[in-house]
């Protein structure tokens, strides 16, 4: 009898109402990954500067589940790992092995790591063709590559012989039998498992944003892949994340019995990273049975597009003020959207143009054209543009933006914080010199052009701040005097921040004050929009409530900040920044994924994940709460099996389903039939919870 197919159940479409993000939680993760990777120049104080993601430094504060933060050693060690890899991808084999003696020397004493790159270098000397190139070829086999075959492993004498192969069948025949051996893969395989290699013996792990990131949208492609809906975020993910991976690092010891790993832990990684069973078991033996170290191998195998990633992370920097604009990028740092010009010829013609092309940029967005009318409508933004360009209060609290480098000489002298700037290695200091006399030279004239984009994040930004700060009427008073029409088009945020006007006035106990908020403006804004009225009659209770946290007890001052800075950003023509659309996006089927498997996420406080979701601090407790019962490593749990859904919340004892697939059972199933977590659950309920019922279906 054949094992009987579970039907998958329906759930939305990524792209329907992903919830709010905590954009304060990836603020944290994206000034972890910019610190751990020197994206930015050190700060010029012993202290570092405020950062808009203070109130939220816990997301990356280390934990015993949690990844450690990067050090400079670790830094060091991933560039080491990046430059090895491109030696080794480039044919260079040499190269690799002076790194790994100078830098790691410890990895060569692992003789399989060992044997494959002599061989690799043996194939190498042979590729060159030279007579020279021959003989050194002749002396890696004596002197290198027959010693290590001695006790690599079992099967590395009979690979010793094979590889001889080499000398006499050309690297273009096609038919010879070791066409693979000569196959240019080879490079990118061995690249590869060295840095798997590298990367566990050094504790060289990536950022936490870049795994959370390589988690997430394995998942959202996962998600799409089996739900049969379109992500509307793939021409971003699949340029991202590729879909090949480095091969796996594998224990030295030859074990034929794997250790009594917790089948839990077996089953949670093999699904979380799409392993095989065995692909987990292996990977949890080269960990020595540490689920959370075998979790960070192999997201890491996950190879990402990292110019991309910084990218990304760049537009995402300037846009929350993270990171100075791009007229302040150190030389040599390019991002999305900025270039650097430094043609002083055209530079009188650009200023002139400048503030007509902003007026007529916004007229552009309202209206789709550039009149007269538009021009005035829109120049109060252009005079307050102008007004804060003499101001550096808040570039001053920014850190400038560096780029990369992957000079593993400069990187691991240099300290990761101190009291001078890094400039990029790239540049000498001569070259340096010339550009600061040449931006002396132009400042005057072409800082109108160049800061013009700065200076609308600016006041952004100031509006955002003051908000965080809960002087709601000082940014209704401020946005109304430059654009008296953006609240005709953004009720919901007058409504808002009037909201918090009111309740700043009752927690001060002036109640007369707050009614006249209420009247003046809470009331209309809510008769035109029904869905108000129930905010407005909870705003309105306070009035007889306690004064005493009234306002954070009521309103979330950073998700209103985060929503105006959107809002203004689009009144402006500045398109929010692609990481958010990422991070959004593959949250919301993150959630639709657990929702699927009936369980909670093994990792999501490992990767932070909880804490992006985690809209108000004050409460936490009730908002992360999971709609199903936790499944972690007691055998004892219980998952409710509803007809295919997964009940919500608020569902009553009565909705449910009768029957009850005990945790041990969903393992087992899903242990003995290789099935992801939801199917299994699936065929259990289909046989009233009975896991051996199911399996003898494969028999029947």
């Amino acid at each position: 009898m054949d094992l009987p197919t579970p039907s998958p159940s329906p759930s939305p479409s990524p792209s329907d109402s992903p919830p709010p993000v905590n954009w304060d939680s990836l603020d944290a993760l994206v000034l972890d990954f910019v610190r751990s990777d020197r994206l930015i120049a050190p700060s010029a104080s012993p202290s570092p500067p405020s950062s808009p993601s203070s109130s939220t430094t816990t997301a990356t504060s280390t934990s015993s589940s949690s990844p450690s933060t990067s050090t400079s050693s670790s830094y060091c060690s991933r560039i080491l790992i990046r430059l090895a890899r491109r030696a080794l991808e480039a044919g260079d084999v040499d190269a690799a092995l002076a790194l790994l003696r100078a830098h790691a020397p410890a990895a060569l004493l692992d003789h399989r790591l060992l044997f494959h790159l002599h061989k690799q270098r043996f194939v190498e000397l042979v590729r060159r063709g030279t007579e020279a190139d021959r003989e050194a070829a002749l002396d890696c086999l004596r002197t290198a590559l027959a010693p290590c075959a001695l006790d690599a492993y079992p099967e590395a004498y009979e690979e010793f012989k094979h590889i001889l192969l080499v000398l006499i069948y050309d690297k273009d025949d096609q038919s010879s039998p070791v066409t693979n051996e000569w196959s240019i893969k080879r490079r990118f395989e061995l690249a590869g498992l060295l840095s798997s290699i590298l990367r566990a013996q050094l504790q060289a792990y990536d950022p936490i944003l870049s795994m959370t990131l390589r988690y997430l949208i394995s998942i959202h492609k996962v998600f799409c892949s089996r739900q049969g809906v379109s992500s509307p975020i793939s021409d971003l993910t699949e340029r991202l994340l590729f879909e090949d991976r480095d091969l796996p690092a594998v224990p030295q010891e030859c074990s034929v019995e794997a250790p009594p790993f917790d089948e839990v832990d077996v089953q949670a990684l093999a699904h979380a990273v799409e392993l095989t069973r065995q692909g987990a078991v292996d990977s949890l033996k080269f960990a020595k049975g540490d689920l959370y170290q075998a979790f960070q191998n192999e997201l890491c195998r996950m190879k990402m597009d990292l110019s991309l990633l910084d990218k990304l992370v760049h537009e995402y920097c300037v846009y929350r003020g993270i990171v100075e604009g791009c007229s302040h990028a150190l030389p040599g740092t390019s991002d999305l959207k900025c270039s650097q010009n430094t043609d002083v010829s055209s530079i009188n013609k650009q200023r002139a143009n400048s503030e007509t092309h902003l007026e007529c940029e916004m007229a552009d967005n309202q209206n789709g054209g550039c009149s007269t009318s538009d021009i005035t409508y829109h120049d109060s933004w252009s005079k307050r543009i102008r007004k804060d360009r003499s101001s550096t209060s808040g570039q001053g609290r920014r850190k400038r933006w560096r780029g990369r480098s992957d000079d593993l000489n400069y990187a691991c002298e240099t300290p990761a914080d101190g009291d001078r700037e890094i400039l990029s290695p790239s540049f000498d200091m001569d070259e340096d010199v010339l550009i600061q006399k040449q931006d002396l030279v132009a400042d005057s004239v072409f800082s109108d052009t160049r800061d013009m984009q700065d200076q609308k994040y600016e006041v952004i930004l100031e509006m955002r701040d003051l908000t965080r700060k809960g002087m709601a009427s000082k940014v209704v008073d401020e946005i109304n005097d430059i654009d008296p029409g953006f609240f005709t088009q953004n009720p919901v945020l007058l409504f808002q921040l009037k909201q918090v006007e009111f309740l700043k006035l009752v927690a001060g106990g002036d109640h007369v004050a707050a009614l006249k908020v209420a009247s003046s403006h809470l009331g209309p804004i809510a008769a035109s929009n029904q869905a108000l009225l129930k905010p407005l009659k909870e705003t309105l209770v306070t009035l007889i409530q306690p004064s005493e946290n009234v306002l954070t007890k009521a309103v979330s001052l950073p998700v209103l900040a985060s929503s105006l800075q959107l809002a203004i950003s689009r009144r402006l023509g500045i398109e929010e920044p692609q990481l958010m659309k990422i991070i959004r996006t593959t949250l919301h089927t993150h959630t639709e994924w657990f929702k699927l498997q009936m369980c909670k996420d093994h990792f999501d406080h490992f990767l932070k994940i909880d804490s992006l979701k985690e809209i108000d601090p004050s409460v936490s407790h009730s908002m992360s709460k999971a709609p199903t019962d936790e499944c972690g490593n007691g055998s004892s749990q219980i998952t409710t099996c509803s007809s295919g859904k997964v009940p919500d919340e608020g569902s009553s004892p009565q909705a449910l389903s009768e029957v009850a697939c005990d945790e041990s059972a969903i393992i087992k199933v899903m242990e003995f039939l290789a099935l992801p977590r939801a199917d299994a659950i699936q065929l259990l309920m289909q046989y009233s919870g009975d896991a051996e019922t199911v399996i003898q279906q494969i028999f029947s």
